[in-house]
């Protein structure tokens, strides 16, 4: 839990709300009509635009020109170490290909970590009209809104999200993963932001959520968003979100929901 009197969450707050406001205005209403692929990434269906770009240069700049000496690792430059003891996590676009497609489901990341632990993180979802956020051990927020998951229903009743990887070796065995779980829920959604996903379940839109593949600016200010409105997250039993496996939900879906992953395999290929 961050000391109420330290100003400094406050003001890692103030600017990644800052940021992604301006990003996210910059991609709503600065997607060119013809927008096409900049680049790809793990696989030519995993794409990176020209907005992408420019919204990272975007926050990267107000960061830098607010805080020159913290470090950053984004999605789409070289990270950087700093000197002050605070790194931004920022996906500048998460959801591309929905994006791409002019679908509305995508989002700015912002994460502040302090001395490697995440104490402030952001999610702006510009076609919701919807900001989250949360800073350690102060609750979480949807717009000016106090959010909190659901109260956990039986597995059998839970409704729980996902998204697959964009390998088509990967996504395989995902589906694979997926199928055997279906039957032992209400039922799975697959919005296409990982960040919409866990902010989802801190809003109580989600019963629960996981996936295998996440990158740390995936997940870094939607893990301590849903963790502050009360679900519980972590890997595979015993260990914290990673890349080999993410998993967020109400405290009574989490363990049986994150057995049952284990039991599937899904933190492999």
């Amino acid at each position: 839990m961050t000391d109420p009197r330290d100003p400094l969450p406050t003001e890692l707050l103030d600017l990644a709300l800052e940021a992604g406001r301006r990003a996210g205005a910059l991609l709503r209403d600065g997607r060119p009509a013809d927008l096409g692929v900049a680049a790809t990434k793990s696989s030519p269906i995993d794409v990176v635009t020209e907005m992408d770009i420019a919204a990272e240069k975007l926050i990267t700049a107000f960061l830098a020109e607010h805080r020159p000496d913290d470090g950053l690792l984004g999605e789409e430059s070289a990270a950087t170490q700093g000197t002050s003891g605070v790194r931004w996590v920022v996906d500048p676009l998460d959801g591309t290909v929905n994006y791409l497609y002019g679908l509305p489901t995508w989002a700015v990341s912002i994460a502040a970590e302090r001395n490697g632990e995440t104490v402030v993180g952001v999610v702006v979802a510009p076609m919701r009209g919807e900001t989250f956020r949360a800073v350690l051990g102060g609750g979480a927020f949807l717009n000016d809104r106090p959010i909190h998951c659901r109260p956990s229903p039986t597995l059998d009743q839970a409704l729980v999200s996902t998204g697959f990887n964009y390998v088509s070796r990967v996504r395989a065995h995902q589906a694979d993963v997926a199928q055997r779980l279906i039957p032992r829920l209400r039922d799975i959604r697959r919005s296409g932001s990982a960040a919409i996903d866990l902010c989802d379940v801190a809003a109580g839109r989600l019963d629960g959520y996981y996936e295998r593949g996440l990158s740390p600016w995936d997940m870094a200010a939607g893990d301590l968003i849903a963790r502050e409105a009360g679900a519980l997250t972590g890997g595979r039993p015993g260990t914290p979100p990673s890349g080999d496996l993410t998993v967020a939900a109400s405290p009574g879906v989490f363990a049986p929901l994150q057995a049952l992953l284990e039991d599937f395999g899904a933190w492999h290929d």
